[in-house]
């Protein structure tokens, strides 16, 4: 994924996490204790944001076991066809179910599903411990960050 923000390129997605996530490249977490009006506003709009996230999360891990293992060695276009596929697949069910009374549980997890095509790749693990190095960039997570922070605050934190 390839994105610019505040004039800065960026090659990675991100995910919005919170305190207890290492500060990586791919993570975006709130500010503890931020100073400030625009880390004040950046800190509300992520947790905002990621709690929105979480929630729509857990609700297809707990419906479908594929989502709740671990992704890494998925490559993007079977990641995107699983997640369209489970989304769509939710949407049938809760239409389906939309004059029923619900009961839905979902704090549970089901057990992880592998992939079951194997990779072609011969270098598939040099590629991923690149990807690793590339990921546990401490700079390029406050990089990142700072630029999200003057971003969300050039959008609508000085209005």
């Amino acid at each position: 994924m390839n994105f610019e923000v505040n004039g800065h390129q960026y090659t990675k997605g991100y995910y919005l996490a919170d305190g207890i996530y290492p500060s990586w490249a791919t993570f975006v977490k709130s500010i503890q204790n931020p100073q400030g009006n625009k880390n004040a506003h950046f800190t509300r709009c992520q947790e905002a944001c990621r709690k929105d996230v979480e929630r729509a999360f857990g609700v297809l891990q707990s419906r479908f076991a594929i989502v709740a293992g671990p992704a890494r060695f998925w490559d993007k276009k079977t990641l995107r066809r699983i997640m369209t596929t489970c989304v769509i697949l939710h949407n049938m069910i809760i239409e389906d179910e939309r004059d029923q009374p619900q009961d839905f549980n979902y704090e549970t997890k089901s057990n992880y599903v592998a992939p079951t095509e194997p990779e072609k790749d011969k270098d598939r693990i040099q590629k991923f411990l690149e990807m690793h190095r590339q990921i546990e960039d401490r700079a390029a997570h406050q990089q990142l960050r700072d630029d999200l922070v003057e971003h969300l605050w050039q959008l609508h934190g000085s209005v």
